[in-house]
């Protein structure tokens, strides 16, 4: 478990939080891939809530008064309920939730390989991205400048 003091999650919190994050995403054997509760992956989850921390800890505070309770004591087939009622709700605080469990889970590295990808930093190799469509940037570069030229190089 995740150390309490780095986290600023109750205990509660965490064991909800867990739960949660293993419904979201489960361990999938077939394709060989850890679910979000996974020890490294949830320390992960916890270690970088930061600016989603107290999104992520209302939503839990809402999964628990759905729950009439502790989320992480409901049995199986109820827990699974309750989570998908409340992630359906949507709002601020579902995707503050969302975005901190994926951006952990995908960039674990078993999970990489398991989507046929190389666990790496993306430089300085770099990736093949599809070109697009480049007048998508026009209005981008159209804008004034907006920072502070400090070696004159700026354009």
């Amino acid at each position: 478990m995740p150390d309490q003091a780095v986290s600023d999650l109750t205990p509660g919190e965490l064991r909800d939080l867990r739960r949660l994050a293993a419904i979201m995403v489960p361990a999938s054997t077939e394709h060989r891939v850890p679910g979000a509760d996974d020890e490294a992956i949830f320390a992960d989850i916890v270690r970088s809530l930061g600016r989603d921390r107290e999104a992520v800890r209302k939503a839990l505070a809402l999964l628990r008064e759905m729950a009439g309770g502790d989320f992480s004591r409901l049995d199986a087939a109820t827990a699974e309920t309750t989570a998908m009622e409340m992630l359906a709700r949507g709002g601020s605080t579902v995707t503050a939730l969302g975005r901190a469990v994926l951006q952990c889970y995908y960039r674990d590295d078993r999970v990489f390989i398991a989507l046929g990808l190389e666990p790496r930093a993306p430089f300085p190799k770099g990736h093949q991205v599809e070109q697009g469509d480049w007048t998508l940037l026009d209005a981008v570069r159209g804008r004034p400048r907006m920072w502070r030229d400090v070696d004159g190089g700026g354009r």
